[in-house]
């Protein structure tokens, strides 16, 4: 293989020679001949070249596995102090203490006037709070009631809402009375006047004949004996329909039917109010 690269110049310029001696006369003339040598040793690697520009940004890889939850750490420090809250709701009233210890005996006195005092006293308050009570529990609102009307006996409301004849029963029911039971010249007075003061002219009252047609009865069941203060030509059961009773300004009683509405009087036992 050297051989045959160093045969070849030789033939090249033993050509060109051959050339040169019959064109010598012609035509005087200079050639260069560029022939490549022999393939030099490897040289010394080169410096680390300047860092390239970025690439392009590849695809997202797969999400990978989820890690285990490391271990719970340390509890931090306590925050600010936050603002107080609303009022809560007042508690139930706690047992009773225990008994204290006994004072020091008072200082004798005359005390007979003042023990007759406070037991009197003690009388009053006990009737105010018995009527506190009633008032709480039979009295409706303000402006449904004309007042109160009493005898030895009785508690008389005057309710001014106009209600049926069997729900005005219930409503007084459901505060301890009935409706207003007139049984003598008395009670029945103090109701015609409370009618007459509130600028009324009926209201119902507790008598009907709803059990038995004909035979009146107050509504607690008992029975009417002599004493009626019932209109001239009344009870007459108009158009077969009147099982109740109602009481005018004057005092005078009606049968009337159940159905309508109208103001009414409940009445109360002093004892139960």
């Amino acid at each position: 293989m050297i051989g045959e690269k160093l045969l070849l110049p030789i033939i090249i310029m033993s050509v060109l020679h051959f050339s040169y001696g019959q064109h010598m006369t012609e035509e005087s003339c200079t050639i260069q001949l560029l022939i490549p040598g022999l393939k030099g040793e490897p040289g010394e690697k080169g410096q680390k070249g300047a860092p390239g520009r970025p690439g392009r940004l590849g695809p997202s890889g797969e999400t990978g596995q989820t890690g285990i939850k490391g271990q719970k750490g340390l509890m931090g420090r306590y925050g600010k102090v936050g603002p107080s809250g609303m009022k809560g709701v007042k508690g139930d009233m706690g047992d009773p203490g225990s008994k204290g210890p006994n004072g020091e005996p008072g200082v004798p006195c005359e005390c007979t006037p003042m023990r007759k005092m406070i037991g009197e006293m003690d009388i009053v308050v006990a009737q105010l709070s018995s009527e506190l009570k009633f008032i709480k529990n039979a009295l409706p609102s303000p402006a449904a009631v004309a007042g109160i009307k009493e005898t030895d006996s009785k508690v008389y409301l005057l309710v001014k809402e106009e209600k049926r004849y069997s729900d005005a029963e219930v409503y007084c029911q459901t505060r301890g009375g009935h409706l207003a039971m007139p049984k003598d010249e008395g009670s029945n007075a103090a109701i015609a006047g409370y009618i007459t003061e509130a600028g009324l002219n009926r209201v119902y009252i507790g008598i009907n004949d709803l059990h038995h047609e004909g035979v009146f009865t107050y509504v607690d069941l008992s029975v009417m004996t002599t004493f009626s203060r019932w209109r001239k030509g009344e009870p007459n059961n108009a158009f077969d329909d009147e099982d109740c009773a109602e009481m005018v300004a004057s005092g005078e009683w009606t049968d009337v039917a159940c159905h309508p509405t109208m103001y009414f009087v409940c009445e109360f036992d002093k004892e139960s109010a």
